[in-house]
């Protein structure tokens, strides 16, 4: 068994540069979390109590079975087995609710006056949110917690959709806990009120938060004098801020080192400021912002203002027998501006908010070129209007994209109508855009997700349909098969971008990565103007734990078919591009690089590295949720 460990790391040498020496030391730490569910919590809701269903004793496995007994060997070899992997099973809360939705579970406490609010907010190693009597039990937990700053109370403060003193507005509760679970910073978060001091006209709230590691980096060599450098911390002070740096040095002329950087800063009531900056030879970019989203269905306005510049080199075709493109320089710059409101509708179902809403929202584009390679990039100036109806609901579950944590799953209804006018130095355009999407949710039958997006410009003069784009998007899940102490579930993802008579070096649509096959490359130089994907995998979650890392294998199979021949709209007039493989992905879910996943892939065609076959890990997530919120007024993005 110890030879097959060493095996294992043979094959992947890049592996080990991934991650810095503080977060090889903390993942340790994660290790000695305590196994054994928690005491009880006195303060728990009554959804917290169900009973576990989701693991049973599954000692027949002779693999696992296997390995606990050569970990209780006192050789050498034995306690190193011991070390690296934890045999325990661990006591899960209950995935999914069965069909009930959040936003009830709180509503006998609607419109009480808020009296105060009490928060607990608990460091990263150490410590459970279900219990937070539980301390640091060794020095490992105890010295990991010394690199960590906890997260401020007032941060916590900025995410609480109520304040001492207010009425307590239906959902508030739920949506609150919901927020807080999202940010980066907060593993988990439990907000509940204290029923021993409640009465008939206010109640006392408590707010238990539990803290990610948040500093995390990476480090991967190339060479003697090349390698990739990152350095990453979500929650900077324990104050919320957020800074990500990637630096990569020893690559080929014309330029040896690559960057992108942020910073972003939050405020009270869900506003948010960033600057970021880029450069990478053929793509610099240089913005800031400041935003406020939906972030909630009680949100009554948003908005954001923007300023970004841009210096892009573009792909524009030319005739055989020439290359059949050639690279030219495309400097712009964008001022944005966007304002919505949100209307509440009303409720039929006494004592109950209507989640449903009504948006309106405007917004302006002014766009400014500095140096463009053909007349068709004109400076204009965009004025978009949306009118929509969303409504949303949130369900809870585990083992989607996390190993266990709480998991907030979006169901619910998004339809919006935009139409624009743009003053265009070649002549002025209309908008035209219609959104529709729509996802669903039972823990018997998993999860489907819905959507479908069509937009165009048409030119005032003539009638001339421009830069048309029709995209459509279709996620689906299982349930959580269960076999003993293994989960799995199997995922289907289907994305189609068809545009039309988009404007020359528009070739922008490409299949690499997260666009398509995932682990596939190229030189850069495979883009077209239409792309269908497809996306299947197959996940199972075992009882493993190395390093602090849950384990779980992965099976992959991709295709994707991507219409490279100018003047040809369609993409199966190409013959597909497709990705098969296999691999592991661990996952921390006590730091802020919570995934890394070791996968070896094959691609019959179009794969620039050892015929085919590549061996490649990532860290970041390739499905997510789509939410029903609305988001500023566009374009459908063709990107």
């Amino acid at each position: 068994m110890l030879a097959y460990l060493v095996s294992a790391f043979q094959l992947l040498p890049r592996f080990r540069w991934r991650l810095v020496l503080p977060l090889v030391f903390l993942v340790i730490i994660a290790q000695a979390q305590d196994p054994q569910p928690s005491a009880p919590d006195t303060e728990r809701t009554p959804l917290e109590t169900r009973p576990d269903s989701l693991r049973r004793r599954f000692d027949e496995e002779r693999i696992l079975t296997g390995l606990q007994a050569y970990a209780k060997r006192k050789t050498i070899a034995g306690k190193a087995v011991a070390a690296l992997f934890n045999f325990t099973a661990r006591a899960e809360e209950r995935a999914g609710l069965d069909a009930t939705l959040l936003d009830r579970q709180y509503s006998q406490h609607n419109y009480k006056i808020v009296r105060s609010i009490n928060i607990t907010t608990l460091d990263a190693f150490g410590y459970s949110i279900n219990n937070p009597d539980r301390k640091p039990r060794n020095f490992l937990e105890k010295g990991g917690n010394i690199f960590h700053i906890r997260t401020a109370p007032s941060r916590v403060r900025q995410l609480l959709l109520f304040r001492v003193g207010e009425e307590l507005e239906p959902q508030e509760l739920s949506e609150t806990e919901r927020l807080l679970r999202q940010t980066g910073e907060l593993l988990d978060a439990r907000v509940f009120v204290n029923e021993a001091t409640t009465t008939p006209d206010s109640v006392d709230v408590q707010i238990i938060t539990k803290d990610v590691f948040s500093l995390s980096g990476s480090l991967q060599i190339r060479d003697v004098d090349a390698a990739v450098i990152g350095l990453n911390d979500v929650n900077f002070m324990g104050l919320g801020h957020q800074f990500r740096n990637r630096y990569e040095y020893g690559r080929a002329s014309p330029q040896p080192w690559r960057y992108r950087g942020s910073y972003l800063v939050p405020f009270r009531n869900f506003v948010n400021a960033e600057v970021r900056y880029r450069n990478e030879y053929e793509n610099k970019e240089i913005g800031a912002y400041v935003a406020r989203d939906f972030v909630s269905i009680n949100t009554k306005y948003a908005g954001a203002v923007a300023l970004d510049f841009y210096d892009r080199l573009i792909q524009l075709p030319q005739l055989p027998p020439i290359d059949p493109f050639r690279l030219e320089r495309l400097r712009y710059s964008t001022r944005d501006v966007w304002l919505g409101r949100a209307l509440r509708l009303k409720s039929y179902d006494l004592g109950y908010e209507n989640p449903a809403r009504f948006v309106v929202s405007g917004r302006f584009l002014n766009t400014t070129y500095g140096e463009r390679p053909i007349e068709d990039y004109a400076d204009a100036s965009l004025f978009l209007g949306t009118i929509g109806y969303s409504v949303r609901h949130y369900y809870k579950d585990k083992y989607l994209f996390g190993f266990g944590r709480t998991e907030d799953v979006p169901t619910g209804t998004l339809l919006s109508l935009t139409a624009g006018y743009e003053l265009n130095e070649l002549g002025n355009r209309r908008y035209y855009g219609v959104r529709a999407s729509s996802g669903l949710y039972s823990v018997r039958r998993g999860y489907l997700y819905l959507s479908g997006e069509y937009g165009s410009f048409v030119r005032a003069r003539d009638r001339d349909w421009q830069q048309g784009l029709l995209s459509t998007q279709v996620l689906y899940f299982t349930r959580l098969y269960n076999t003993g102490n293994y989960q799995w579930r199997h995922f289907l993802w289907n994305r189609m971008d068809l545009g039309f008579d988009r404007r020359p070096g528009e070739q922008l649509l490409s299949i690499e990565g997260e666009r398509g096959l995932r682990g596939f490359r190229t030189d850069g130089t495979l883009r077209g103007t239409s792309r269908f994907v497809l996306n299947y995998e197959a996940t199972m979650y075992t009882p493993v734990s190395f390093l602090g890392f849950r384990l779980a294998g992965v099976a992959f199979a991709d295709a994707a078919w991507l219409a490279t021949t100018p003047g040809r709209d369609s993409p199966f007039l190409d013959k597909p591009f497709t990705g098969f493989g296999l691999g592991l992905r661990f996952r921390n879910e006590y730091t802020a690089l919570r995934t890394i996943q070791i996968l070896f892939g094959f691609y019959p065609r179009g794969q620039l590295t050892n015929n085919g076959y590549r061996i490649f890990e990532n860290s970041g997530a390739y499905y997510d949720f789509s939410d029903f919120n609305f988001t500023r007024p566009g374009v459908a993005p063709y990107q």
